[in-house]
């Protein structure tokens, strides 16, 4: 007796989305179709596959593609899904990757539920981190200099953007689809031209009055700053073209967070408009395999797409797409004080909740050597090691006598992926067996010997110097 390996095909979930759509009954739908109500039933319950000749009586009784009924197979879902339970919390558990596509195409409610009650529980679990360094804080400073605010909005942005790993797929297919449009930055003024009857002018500073952009739709104008360079203005313009056109996309994505203040909401859909800017000038899937290409040299990136070097830094930290991951990234930005103003972690790197990083991290030395690429080799006090990328970044300028402010950048990923960085390769440069030993923060690194100490550790006893005086500026016992 013959057999046949063909799987049976059931589309659920799809039938009863799109009759619902179409504003049908089941018995309007069996009508149409000349089936019966039940077994319409049947097919949405998935107690029924669906033929070849069902689907062809859809297409061509509600005029609808093939393809877009069948969807993407779950595609998205079971990418997700699978990337998901690489978390160790799921390690002890047999899930077949069979298994986790059936549940992904023929119940992608089910699983639209689990995603988002994993993304709900990621949000408390670093809420309930920063609560408690909120605490740790509080017993290590009486006078509150280093208290944290579990509500301050840079932070609940910061936790928004950390628990998606910085990647929002919806935001970057749309992105794909306008870039193919414009084909690019050369041709966003002509679609903010043809699409939005907005003409692009560009006015010095004195009269932007402290802006860099501006819409005037009185006046149906997009006004600019002159004095910006070209991956600045085409950042901008991006930018514009992103609140014009991809406001659903944005709002989708910005709908799914939990912000407790106006301002974080504010800093969120900045975020969002800022990715999607990104995602305009360097798009996904080119800027994705060029990285790979150029073994993830951020300087001929920014060369190729025509970005800044800060802008192509904070761009290789999205491309984590759920099955099209690349190597994950960090990115932290300093002043000369050490003020930390942009945070984004896809790496898992421990990164202090109060106060500055580690002063023996290159990332506070590159001032030294401004423009010029710093590498270097970490190793936390647990045995994490990382490899880092520094490099000063210069904004403002664009005429003399304009403000200029100096900060450096770091982005870095864990030991295991660095060998796929062009920078690790370098014989030249430092050496993996011989990592520096840095500390998240002065209040949480317990390394005793360490000259570069600011504070006392938290929990520690400093020690007497009535009779030694230790050459570290806090002696304390390494018991």
């Amino acid at each position: 007796m013959a057999t046949s390996n063909a799987r049976s095909v059931f589309m659920g979930p799809r039938l009863r989305r799109l009759r619902r759509d179409l504003g049908l009954t089941q018995a309007d739908m069996a009508a149409d179709l000349e089936i019966s109500a039940p077994y319409v039933a049947l097919l949405e319950r998935n107690q029924r596959p669906m033929t070849a000749d069902m689907l062809l009586r859809l297409a061509r009784t509600y005029t609808i593609d093939l393809a877009d009924l069948a969807g993407d197979g779950g595609a998205d879902h079971t990418a997700r899904m699978n990337s998901i339970l690489k978390e160790p919390m799921f390690s002890d558990i047999d899930i077949p990757a069979l298994e986790i596509s059936d549940l992904a195409v023929s119940y992608p409610g089910m699983t639209e539920a689990f995603l988002r009650l994993y993304t709900a529980y990621r949000e408390e679990q670093l809420a309930l981190a920063d609560r408690r360094a909120t605490a740790l804080a509080g017993v290590a400073s009486s006078s509150g200099a280093d208290s944290f605010d579990a509500n301050d909005p840079v932070v609940e942005v910061r936790r928004f953007l950390a628990v998606r790993r910085n990647n929002f797929a919806n935001i970057d297919d749309a992105a794909e689809r306008l870039f193919q449009i414009t084909a690019g930055p050369s041709g966003f003024i002509e679609r903010l031209k043809v699409r939005h009857n907005l003409r692009v002018r560009y006015l010095p500073p004195d009269v932007m009055l402290d802006s860099v952009r501006r819409l005037d739709r009185h006046r149906k104008q997009l006004l600019l700053e002159d004095s910006l360079d070209t991956a600045s203005l085409h950042f901008q313009l991006a930018q514009q073209l992103a609140y014009l056109e991809m406001e659903d996309e944005m709002s989708s994505a910005f709908e799914a967070g939990k912000f407790s203040t106006k301002s974080a909401e504010l800093l969120a859909r900045r975020a969002l408009a800022g990715y999607a800017a990104a995602a305009l000038i360097m798009p996904y899937s080119a800027f994705a395999k060029a990285a790979e290409t150029r073994h993830y040299d951020l300087e001929a990136l920014a060369r190729q797409f025509g970005t800044s070097f800060e802008q192509t830094a904070h761009r290789v930290t999205t491309l984590q797409r759920p099955g099209q991951e690349k190597v994950p990234f960090f990115l932290i930005r300093v002043d000369p004080a050490g003020n930390i103003s942009k945070l984004l972690d896809g790496a898992g790197f421990p990164f202090a909740k109060h106060g500055g990083a580690c002063p023996l991290w290159s990332v506070h030395g590159v001032f030294r050597t401004p423009r010029q690429i710093v590498t270097q080799w970490l190793e936390l006090p647990d045995g994490q090691r990382f490899f880092s990328i520094a490099r000063t970044v210069t904004a403002g300028g664009g005429s003399f006598g304009a403000v200029r402010v100096e900060r450096a950048i770091a982005v870095g990923c864990a030991a295991e992926h660095a060998g796929q960085l062009i920078y690790a390769r370098d014989e030249s440069g430092p050496r993996a067996d011989a990592p520096t030993p840095i500390g998240v923060a002065c209040r949480v690194c317990h390394r005793p010997r360490c000259t570069a100490r600011s504070a006392l550790p938290i929990g520690r006893e400093l020690l007497p110097d009535d009779f030694r005086r230790l050459s570290v500026p806090f002696g304390f016992s390494a018991d």
